[in-house]
């Protein structure tokens, strides 16, 4: 698999501000990647590093085998800032086509692939209208198109998602989740359940330092995880389940929430666990295999 990203021992300071601190990774093509870390974590100093629109401190960072910024990139990667506007007054189809024109494309192809990218959003149909007479959940989703234009190799969102209702939420996350593959994505948010749905590799920054690892929501090298949640959850639940053959450990993460830890063996696990639900009549509300991002990032 070909590296797309790769940056090596990266800093960027703003006078006597860290904003980012010997930061090491690589991203493969066709990843679905999660840029997570609370504010001020340095996230948008990052994009906007690969992006070109700054230059690092130390370190070196190269993307499709290029500098942040080379003429060489034009095209190939783009990005999607969470506050993007487009002017109100104008339409939409005009809008996309002029910036398919900036791209370098004739009038002809800009407006192809300004139908295009408005079929993958499924907007085709507000193509001639102005953009201050749409939806908020629409003017993403036209934003969104808008970074898609020339197909590019590299897409970084920040908060796609962000305000949206739960229908254009889940139809932006359809339209990602399409794309995997094709196009490799460097999503920026705070809601881990999107990203755990969406996301293959998770980039965590806190202060300016990050902490980089490939996903393993269903397995670890020290065992294997099942998340469980139960309704009205008591210490007789945890003790019996405590008792189940294989099992290493239980950390309860909320207060009907339980993360277990088993050693793999003949039995399958889930299994056993939801035969001793049923013989104790207990109610649950969910089954997971393995572990939630939340839990991955924020639990001991």
């Amino acid at each position: 698999m070909s590296t797309v990203i790769e940056v090596t021992s990266l800093s960027k300071t703003f006078g006597t501000k860290q904003a980012l601190n010997n930061v090491t990774f690589t991203i493969n093509k066709g990843s679905t990647v999660a840029l997570v870390g609370p504010n001020g974590a340095g996230k948008t100093t990052l994009f906007s590093i690969i992006c070109g629109y700054l230059k690092p401190t130390n370190g070196s960072i190269s993307v499709l085998g290029h500098n942040p910024g080379d003429a060489n990139l034009f095209g190939k990667i783009s990005a999607l800032p969470q506050d993007a506007q487009l002017d109100p007054k104008f339409s939409v189809a005009k809008q996309l086509s002029f910036f398919a024109q900036l791209q370098g494309m004739s009038r002809k192809a800009a407006e192809a692939d300004t139908q295009r990218v408005l079929e993958l959003v499924d907007l085709a149909h507000v193509a001639n209208s102005k953009t201050g007479e749409l939806s908020h959940g629409m003017r993403k989703r036209v934003c969104i198109a808008q970074a898609l234009l020339g197909s590019p190799q590299i897409v970084l969102l920040d908060e796609a998602t962000a305000g949206l209702d739960p229908k254009n939420a889940k139809a932006i996350r359809n339209l990602i989740a399409s794309l995997q593959g094709d196009m490799t994505f460097i999503l920026s948010s705070h809601d881990l359940s999107e990203l755990e749905r969406l996301c293959d590799t998770v980039l965590y920054l806190e202060q300016g330092q990050l902490s980089s690892h490939q996903s393993d929501l269903y397995q670890s090298e020290q065992g294997s995880f099942v998340t469980l949640q139960m309704l009205n959850l008591d210490t007789p639940m945890k003790d019996k389940i405590a008792e189940l053959s294989g099992v290493k450990n239980i950390k309860q993460t909320q207060s009907d929430e339980l993360v277990i830890e088993y050693a793999k063996q003949d039995e399958p696990f889930d299994l056993s666990l939801l035969t001793l639900i049923h013989e104790n009549s207990w109610t649950y509300k969910q089954l997971v295999n393995g572990r939630t991002l939340e839990n991955q990032l924020f639990v001991d």
